[in-house]
């Protein structure tokens, strides 16, 4: 997981993990910061176990901490967050030594972060899909009445 740390310690993400978090600091709904990023990876990760999916351990951590590293894009410059994303994503992993195969298949998956046809794959995709919805806790959740997800959407249940 040697990769992994250094992403975490990778100067543009961290200054992009900032730059969420300053224009998120009176936001009431979720956040996009490091415990999500981690608990997408969490999820998918437990996924991949149970499931038998064989997924690389680093490509599901890589996907989940890039998955929403451009939400700082969309905030200020109205590009959506799964594109900025994947447009920042490969100077990451490139510099963090991750393959041009690896590289790709990651950000195939942050790409499709927010497909809903992505929901049934069982790929990384898929898994990173799943995870980012079922991260969220909708049930628990004090700014719920206020939030503009459809009820459809929101996170009624325990993840399984």
């Amino acid at each position: 997981m040697n990769r992994i740390y250094r992403i975490c310690c990778h100067a543009k993400w961290l200054k992009y993990l900032q730059s969420i978090q300053e224009l998120e600091k009176d936001r009431i709904f979720c956040k996009h910061n490091a415990a999500h990023f981690m608990d997408v990876a969490r999820l998918a990760y437990l996924e991949n176990l149970e499931r038998h999916l064989g997924i690389e351990k680093e490509w599901i951590y890589a996907a989940a901490l890039l998955h929403d590293i451009g939400r700082h894009l969309e905030y200020t410059k109205q590009i959506p967050h799964d594109k900025a994303s994947a447009m920042l994503a490969p100077e990451i992993l490139q510099d963090c030594d991750f393959s041009p195969k690896e590289t790709e298949t990651i950000v195939n998956a942050i790409q499709l972060h927010c497909t809903a046809k992505t929901a049934d794959r069982q790929d990384l995709a898929g898994l990173i899909y799943r995870a980012d919805k079922k991260s969220r806790a909708c049930l628990f959740c004090q700014a719920e009445p206020y939030c503009n997800w459809s009820r459809q959407k929101k996170n009624w249940i325990i993840p399984d």
